[in-house]
């Protein structure tokens, strides 16, 4: 295949996705997923906050609200970190009250929406029950709180093992910087796992880890840019105070993760295109 050809046909797999993203109203389905995931934010972090207490571990939420936030731009960051500081500080040992299990319940839906996009984007059908997908949210939520407190642990425990090979061995010295950018790499692994994690097991049938790689890979890509341009349009255009008012850090908030969600339902999109242009190659003639 020539490099001409394979750009042709790059082009024409990222126009099927498009055209296929605009008629599945792929457009709306991010909003829905972008308000979802915002109205799932403060719960999810309500539910680490009296889990991590309850392990006495209180200040260990403070980490994990900061590792979720690393890869969000630092002027939509800003302002809804201040709101989850106020949530985060409020002692909260009350894990097993009805008021913790709504919580749960309420971060659930963030992933229920994120099914319901990807089902969409795939082509596919739900035949799963409705007890059993609800399950599945609950306890990928869990998942999720527990490898983020394991992560956070890890964050802990780093640099104190580190500092103690640099007495044994001062030569280790130069490395620290490259140390101090662990918690970025782990952000990242996060994203990379989750995403994999969100294709595989929320979407209605069954895909390769190759059939779902190009997505995933292009939703971070997409990620990177957006997050960036965002953010510099922020900086030097964007002014949602005089807007918005007191609203302004929400507006913020959720017009990136509409953002970001766009390019997470694009991520499906061009899955499934790939795969339809393969079904196309494999029915024709030899």
């Amino acid at each position: 295949m020539s490099v001409l050809h394979a750009i042709r046909a790059l082009f024409a797999t990222i126009y099927d996705a498009v055209m296929h993203m605009t008629g599945d109203d792929g457009f709306a389905l991010a909003s829905h997923v972008a308000l979802s995931s915002l109205l799932a934010l403060f719960p999810f972090l309500i539910f680490v906050a009296a889990l991590t207490g309850f392990l006495g571990m209180s200040d260990l939420a403070d980490r994990i609200a900061m590792l979720l936030f690393d890869a969000w731009p630092e002027q939509v960051a800003r302002p809804i970190a201040r709101e989850i500081e106020v949530v985060l500080t409020q002692p909260r040992g009350d894990i097993l009250t009805f008021g913790i299990v709504a919580a749960l319940w309420f971060a659930s839906n963030g992933v229920e929406a994120l099914r319901v996009a990807l089902n969409r984007a795939y082509g596919v059908a739900e035949t799963r029950g409705y007890l059993f997908l609800r399950l599945q949210a609950l306890l990928l939520v869990l998942f999720g709180t527990f490898v983020l407190i394991s992560f956070a642990l890890l964050i802990i425990v780093a640099p104190l093992v580190w500092q103690a090979a640099i007495a044994h061995a001062p030569l280790l010295e130069p490395f620290t910087a490259r140390l101090n950018l662990s918690r970025y790499v782990i952000a990242s692994l996060l994203t990379f796992g989750g995403l994999f994690a969100a294709h595989a097991l929320l979407p209605a049938g069954r895909r390769r880890i190759l059939d779902m790689l190009p997505g995933v890979a292009a939703t971070l890509v997409l990620w990177l840019v957006s997050g960036a341009a965002f953010g510099a349009w922020l900086a030097g255009f964007a002014n949602y105070v005089s807007t918005y008012a007191g609203l302004a850090g929400v507006m913020t908030a959720l017009v990136f993760l509409y953002l970001i969600s766009i390019c997470f339902v694009f991520g499906g999109e061009l899955n499934a295109a790939i795969l339809r242009r393969r079904a196309r190659r494999a029915a024709r003639p030899a």
